[in-house]
């Protein structure tokens, strides 16, 4: 199924994708889907309220986000669980559990990563001790 959207974009967008157009052999509308089509999913409202959040916090507390880690032993519950998923010999209780903790994991890669680039884009270089 196909709709269609009509949108007027800059001279330098179009020529760029005309350019990339003519050395795929392809249109210049198929790269720009192609290109949308790589955009990563949005994120949930929640989680996209919380990333805003750090905007607005110091840098110590940003530094302090982005050397955090995930607990010692959710890390390791998480190991466990995944050796038991790679050896089909997990239960569903322990997949829910494993999706929580995979879950948990990206929440905090993404907070991590929004801290050092809020750190990037204030002059600093995060280090991590």
């Amino acid at each position: 199924m196909t709709d269609s959207i009509i949108l007027t974009i800059p001279e330098d967008i179009s020529a760029r994708a005309r350019e990339i157009a003519e050395t795929r052999a392809q249109s210049a509308e198929q790269v720009l889907i192609d290109h949308l089509k790589m955009l990563p999913p949005s994120l949930p409202p929640d989680m996209q309220a919380e990333l805003d959040a750090l905007h607005y916090l110091s840098d110590d507390a940003l530094l302090t986000i982005a050397r955090e880690q995930m607990p010692d032993d959710a890390q390791t519950r998480a190991n466990t669980l995944l050796e038991r998923n790679s050896r089909d010999v997990i239960t569903d209780e322990e997949h829910a559990e494993l999706e929580k903790l995979v879950e948990r994991a990206d929440q905090l890669m993404l907070r991590k990563a929004e801290a050092a680039s809020l750190l990037r884009q204030r002059g600093l270089q995060p280090t991590y001790e």
